[in-house]
């Protein structure tokens, strides 16, 4: 079966899947979806099949992607009533594209190949820019064989493809990805806060920094957001709490100190507490203002 012929079924149709759904669409894939929410209408305009159950996708699919938004969604997809394993026949591969659990994952990979069926965890970064211009970095754990079979989709919806290792290191090399966004992120904006309490332009020195050592993408795109005051998500930071609590918890199962994270989950925490969870993770600057009295944009 030539991989276009193969019926692909997309789970979550959020900030990220949609976009991601719809890249696999625009490849000409025959796409089987389900959502809690409404299913986009580019989506459904295009020739989407809506499925009413996750059992109904699976039943329908060769190939069934997952993106939602946490270890308990995943595993409700998987194992709750009507779920994915109820419609999977030996043969189909299933695909977390959610960013959750490595030891959770490695129990769904387990109860999915007792199917006799394959699983692969993917995680992406690169946010909702990078899922609607296929370019995000998609960090994968399975089989080899089973990843190149799935890889011609992969490549409809990001550009660095990366098999990390076994079932569960897909999920490990994600929370390693948020952990150096979140530090990233903390960094520009103390950076940019300091430059603009000093009198300085903020944008300005930005576009000075962007040319040297200290370039990097966080401070492209969320500095441009600090200055301009654009926290509408992109990634709430919701869910960057809940990949830091990943971390976090990770490593005190492991035996390892990440003091910075545990800084960066309480100035997360903070944006929390003033009603700021659905901010988009770049906001993290906020609390910082708040800590100094003192806005990016403001006159010094």
């Amino acid at each position: 079966m030539s991989n276009n012929a193969k019926k692909i079924g997309f789970i979550g149709l959020g900030i990220m899947g949609a976009p991601m759904a719809l890249n696999l669409m625009k490849a000409r894939y025959k796409l089987f979806t389900h959502t809690h929410g409404k299913t986009p209408d580019e989506l459904t305009d295009g020739g989407a099949t809506l499925c009413t159950t996750n059992k109904g996708v699976a039943e329908r699919a060769d190939i069934i992607f997952m993106m939602v938004p946490d270890t308990p969604q995943v595993q409700e997809v998987l194992f709750g009533e009507n779920g994915v394993v109820e419609g999977l026949t030996p043969g189909k591969i299933v695909v977390d594209m959610s960013s959750i659990s490595p030891i959770a994952t490695k129990e769904f990979g387990a109860k999915v190949r007792a199917k006799g069926c394959e699983y692969l965890d993917a995680p992406v970064s690169g946010g909702e820019v990078g899922a609607k211009n296929a370019t995000l970095s998609i960090m994968v754990g399975g089989k080899q064989e089973t990843f190149d079979q799935v890889k011609p989709l992969f490549e409809c919806m990001g550009k660095n493809i990366t098999l990390v290792g076994e079932v569960g290191d897909g999920q490990t090399a994600k929370v390693a990805n948020q952990i150096i966004v979140a530090l990233n992120i903390e960094a520009v904006s103390e950076a940019l806060l300091f430059a603009a309490k000093a009198g300085a332009d903020p944008a300005k020195v930005r576009q000075a920094l962007m040319g040297g050592f200290a370039s990097s993408k966080i401070l492209e795109v969320h500095g441009e957001r600090m200055i301009k005051r654009t926290f509408d998500p992109g990634f709430r930071i919701e869910l960057h709490q809940k990949d830091l609590n990943l971390a976090l918890s990770s490593a005190r199962a492991l035996g390892v100190a990440l003091p910075n994270t545990a800084t960066a989950q309480e100035l997360f925490n903070s944006c929390a507490a003033h009603g700021g969870k659905a901010w988009d993770h770049s906001a993290m600057v906020r609390a910082l203002e708040k800590m100094s009295n003192f806005e990016i944009g403001q006159k010094a």
